[in-house]
């Protein structure tokens, strides 16, 4: 008898656990994402947090060890030595060249295989697309190594009009970032375009508008959210990218790797570098929250 009512009881605080759960969503929303936000908040937030307190050490000269004094010292030679000020507008400038030839190259990808492709090739269209994120990066980097080495793939293909491939340098990196990344741009526009409505399209070529007023007042206003989408992808991970400049980018420096070099030489100095990136992906960020880019991801 006295098990049945204990069991009753447990039962009935079940229920109305249950029930209060059920009348509060908040709560209930609440308790199911406390986990990985604390999780998020200790690992991701902790470490940020890490960053940038030891980017204010200093490191002895003479031993190399990091001296856990709060300086500004490293801010300050980050941005009044021309050579770190070069890093940092080269690393800005490569995120963007990469950005904009993902979305020169993106938009009439998606757009044929969201508006002009049959719907029988559409689905075979996009695993194709996706395709190259299944393979290792480093192998398509290699790839890419070879085919701009000097007798490489390039240099035969350039051979017959006289030219040579770009060899290893800043161009390289462009162009290899730009292939690593694409996909990430091409998603979100097809995305976009296919979920633009026709009778819009149609709508405007009957108000005797043409191909291009249609493409700039109809079609581009309304992908231009999904656009700066994939643009918060393919600059972010451009810009802290420091393998790819190390295998195909020759003598050319970049924030990514920069740090890497000065990790075990001067640790605080690399975690002041580190600070750059994040500075300017979050400014990136809330420039692109104003076009509606966020609502798009």
């Amino acid at each position: 008898m006295t098990v049945a009512v204990e069991r009753a009881g447990g039962r009935g605080t079940v229920r109305r656990l249950a029930g209060a759960l059920h009348r509060r969503p908040r709560l209930r929303l609440t308790l199911l994402l406390a986990a990985p936000l604390l999780w998020l908040a200790v690992l991701y937030l902790g470490s940020l947090a890490v960053l940038f307190v030891s980017a204010f050490w200093t490191t002895n000269s003479f031993t190399s060890e990091v001296v856990k004094v709060w300086s500004t010292d490293n801010f300050r030679e980050l941005f009044t030595t021309p050579v770190f000020r070069q890093v940092i507008l080269r690393s800005v400038g490569v995120a963007l060249a990469v950005t904009a030839l993902c979305a020169v190259i993106a938009f009439p990808l998606a757009f044929y295989t969201a508006r002009v492709a049959g719907p029988r090739w559409r689905p075979l269209l996009v695993v194709a697309i996706l395709t190259p994120l299944w393979a290792s990066y480093l192998v398509k980097v290699y790839a890419w190594r070879l085919i701009l080495s000097e007798g490489g793939l390039a240099d035969w293909m350039l051979k017959p009009f006289g030219l040579s491939g770009p060899g290893f340098g800043l161009p390289a990196t462009v162009l290899t970032l730009t292939y690593l990344w694409l996909p990430y741009m091409i998603l979100p526009i097809h995305t976009a375009l296919e979920q633009l409505p026709a009778n819009l399209v149609d709508a405007s070529a009957d108000l005797g508008a043409r191909g291009w007023r249609t493409f700039r007042s109809v079609v581009l206003p309304m992908v231009l959210p999904s656009v700066a989408a994939g643009s918060i992808f393919t600059f972010s991970l451009s810009l802290g990218d420091y393998i790819t400049v190390q295998i195909v980018g020759g003598k050319t420096q970049l924030i990514g790797n920069v740090v890497y070099s000065n990790i075990e030489l001067n640790l605080p100095m690399a975690a002041a570098l580190g600070t750059v990136p994040v500075v300017v992906i979050v400014v990136y960020l809330l420039a692109m929250r104003r076009t509606g880019a966020l609502s798009s991801l």
